[in-house]
């Protein structure tokens, strides 16, 4: 049986370090690419943690665990240049592990064609947003499904999701109520993948905006700039609206990494945060408060959202039959960004 110094001598990491990753130890910093290239090569080895070896010895002994797929709607490149839907499906990982289920498979939905990856489990847990004419594609024969972050049919389906539309009102009325009136929105496009096509998503953020501030009566389609959910591309978005001669005081920007580029794009304009333009952000991924302005954010309870989608998923695989929708609270988190009008 391979042996933690196994694994430490084919990812070159510390033993030390190999059996923390391991044992899923909270207290250890550690890159997230360091800590999926240890969880691999244990997979590739074969390696099993005390926990794992234990819930192999509870299964002798009782019946079977449920094998759960989990289905990401993301590609790897989008995954890795937001941390939100990662820190999302890492939870889901936990705690699938802390409730002994260690019979799980991974898939990417632009990766999958038919159906006939569904055929032998027993729930799927779908990171993202997918419609329900795309889940049919891939999991028609699949009873019991959970949605976190998403909802295409709460009559049917379980799911955990946050409000969009309270969450970014929340922000905008953060920054009105810091006295600004010329307010720029800084997003990106989200997008299904599915047989090598791409489908463009209703980002509710953006029509937040566009419906607030024109309640407001202080709409200005100038002050709008769209690109993808990427720091390079925040960075990008921000020196679009700085080349304008008109630049707003302040921007909702949606996504705490692309606020981190156009942070970027100020400095280099030697402009400052808040004092010639304030930001809020969202997600409150753990970079946003050692940005360099902190950054003003809604906070995405993204662990407790994954936790509770698999819960609701043994739930269901346990014989519920009707659906159940969880709205998981956001919050603001004041720092030093968002400063004020006056």
């Amino acid at each position: 049986m391979a042996t933690i110094k196994d694994i430490a001598a084919l990812t070159k990491v510390s033993p030390a370090t190999v059996s923390r990753v391991l044992n899923n130890d909270q207290t250890i910093t550690v890159l997230e690419e360091t800590r999926d290239r240890i969880l691999h090569a244990a997979r590739k080895l074969g390696y099993k943690t005390i926990l794992e070896r234990r819930v192999e010895q509870h299964n002798e002994s009782n019946k079977a665990t449920p094998s759960v797929g989990i289905l990401l709607c993301q590609t790897v490149e989008e995954e890795t240049s937001d941390p939100y839907f990662l820190s999302i499906r890492q939870g889901v990982e936990e705690e699938l592990l802390n409730q002994g289920i260690t019979s799980t498979s991974m898939f990417r939905l632009n990766d999958t064609g038919s159906n006939q990856f569904t055929r032998d489990l027993d729930g799927l847990i779908i990171v993202g947003r997918i419609s329900e004419k795309s889940l049919k594609t891939v999991s028609d024969n699949i009873e019991n499904v959970v949605y976190i972050n998403h909802s295409p049919d709460d009559s049917l389906y379980d799911s955990v999701v946050i409000d969009f539309v309270k969450s970014t009102e929340t922000g905008f009325g953060h920054l009105l109520d810091q006295g600004y009136k010329r307010i720029g929105y800084i997003g990106g496009v989200e997008r299904e993948h599915l047989n090598n096509q791409k489908m463009i998503i209703e980002d509710e953020r953006l029509t937040t905006f566009e419906r607030v501030m024109e309640k407001e009566g202080l709409f200005n389609p100038n002050y709008t700039f769209i690109g993808e959910y990427t720091m390079t591309q925040g960075y990008e978005m921000m020196k679009k609206a700085l080349q304008q001669n008109d630049l707003p005081e302040a921007f909702f920007i949606a996504s705490d990494p692309m606020a981190i580029g156009a942070l970027r794009a100020l400095q280099e304009a030697n402009l400052t945060v808040p004092k010639d333009v304030a930001i809020v952000s969202f997600d409150d991924i753990e970079m946003a408060k050692f940005a360099s302005t902190p950054l003003t954010t809604i906070k995405v309870h993204t662990k407790e959202m994954a936790q509770t989608g698999v819960k609701l998923l043994i739930d269901r695989i346990k014989g519920r039959k009707i659906p159940l929708k969880v709205l998981v609270p956001t919050e603001l988190v004041v720092r030093q960004s968002s400063g004020s009008a006056d």
